[in-house]
Parts: C-alpha cells; sequence; structure tokens
C-alpha cells in the first residue's frame, strides 16, 4: 500500500469572489473540504473558525486593494453577481468583471475561473440561450451581461482564464444535492434522456474543483450537467 497518496491540498491558494453567494458559498465548502488554503472574499464581514478558511470584505472595484489582497494566491475564482435588485445590474457587472480581472492580472495568479452565465450557451449555431423566447426574461439582464464579459474576456492573452457556463438549469429548486456526477463539454448546453439541461449548485462546486486539478480546459467557455 503507498502511505503517501493523501489528498491534501492545502499549499494550494485560491481565493473565491462572491464566497457567501449561492453559488460562491457551495465553491468555497468544496474547496474547504478538499483541503485547500481558501480565501473567501465578499461585500459581507463573515468569519471562520476553519485554519484552511479565511474571510475577507474588499471592494472589487478596488482594483488595486483587490490585487493586493490576492497577492500570492494560486487561482482566482470569480462568483461575482451585482445584485438582482441593482438597477444598475448590467454594466456593474461587466465593471466589477473587469476590475476584477485586472486585480488577477496585477496580481499574477495562476489561473483565473469565472462562473458565468447559461444563457452564453449556443442552442443553435448561430443563437445563444438568452436570446430565445424561452430563457425567462426576468435573468436576461445579468445573463446579457455575463456574455458582454465573455466577449471581453476572450481578447485577454495575459491571463489563463476559463469561462463556466452552468447547465441552463440551476437554481435552489434541484436538490439533487453532491453526487459528483456530471458530464461537461464546451459552448452547447448538455441535455440527459429527458431533454432536460440541470445541475445542483453542489455538483456545479465539485466541477470547479474537479477543473483546478485536472486543468481539461484552456482560454474557452465549457459547461457542465447530469
Amino acid at each position: 500500500m503507498n502511505y503517501f497518496c493523501i489528498n491534501i491540498k492545502i499549499n494550494i491558494k485560491v481565493a473565491v469572489i462572491g464566497s457567501t453567494g449561492f453559488v460562491g458559498s457551495k465553491i468555497i465548502n468544496e474547496l474547504v473540504n478538499r483541503n485547500y488554503d481558501v480565501l473567501g472574499i465578499s461585500r459581507d464581514n463573515k468569519t471562520s473558525e476553519n485554519v484552511n478558511l479565511t474571510y475577507l470584505n474588499v471592494d472589487i472595484f478596488d482594483t488595486d486593494k483587490l490585487a493586493q489582497n490576492i497577492t500570492g494566491y494560486d487561482i482566482l475564482v470569480s462568483a461575482y453577481s451585482s445584485g438582482w435588485e441593482n438597477l444598475n445590474m448590467y454594466q456593474d457587472f461587466i465593471n466589477g468583471s473587469l476590475s476584477i480581472q485586472q486585480a488577477a492580472i496585477k496580481s499574477k495568479v495562476k489561473r483565473y475561473i469565472v462562473i458565468g452565465g447559461a444563457g452564453s450557451l449556443y442552442v443553435t449555431e448561430s443563437i445563444q440561450a438568452v436570446d430565445t423566447d424561452e430563457f425567462p426574461e426576468i435573468f436576461k439582464p445579468v445573463a446579457r451581461a455575463a456574455r458582454e464579459y465573455f466577449n471581453l474576456l476572450k481578447k485577454e492573452t495575459s491571463l489563463d482564464w476559463l469561462y463556466l457556463s452552468p447547465a441552463l438549469e440551476m437554481h435552489p429548486g434541484i436538490t439533487t444535492g453532491r453526487t459528483e456526477k456530471y458530464r461537461y463539454g464546451t459552448m452547447t448546453p448538455i441535455f440527459d434522456e429527458k431533454g432536460q439541461s440541470s445541475i445542483s449548485v453542489e455538483d456545479l462546486a465539485v466541477a470547479v474543483v474537479d477543473e483546478i486539478e485536472e486543468e481539461k480546459f484552456n482560454k474557452t467557455l465549457f459547461t457542465v450537467a447530469y
């Protein structure tokens, strides 16, 4: 038996923006459970008793301060949200994401992973999900902002970046939990035998950390679903 194959990753440091949100909090949990050294960045003042987890309240629009606080971290995961009740959510999402991107460059993180929107997925060769009648109207402003940011991110050459679009359905009503069973692909939605494209937020977090470990994709959009 090889006693040296213990899965210890506390030397890999990961910063997560939006760490107390719906997606970010689950990514934090998955990272901590796999023994990563984690920094959670959010607008909230939160503390942790876990030795592998530190929370920090940083304004993501303060690019220099953000860069200073993530310097020395290997990976930056952005689960940033501009807020559903924010009347300026579209422009704030783009500006905030660009600030995070610049902080990633300044801090010299090794990888920058963005949690984007399902609206960026192509349902035909030329039509993205956000432009269809079936896409919920309430989600379109943020989905369009996420798409616009992806188009800007594609021009980035100095970062090892990755953009993750969830399945078309990922919300609190999906109670599958953490199964570790998912499929992945690029650019187009993944459907199951019932014609559904869905994933739980817990399995999305599994996919994010799996990608950190396996590095299957680079400078592209990828997606995960059951």
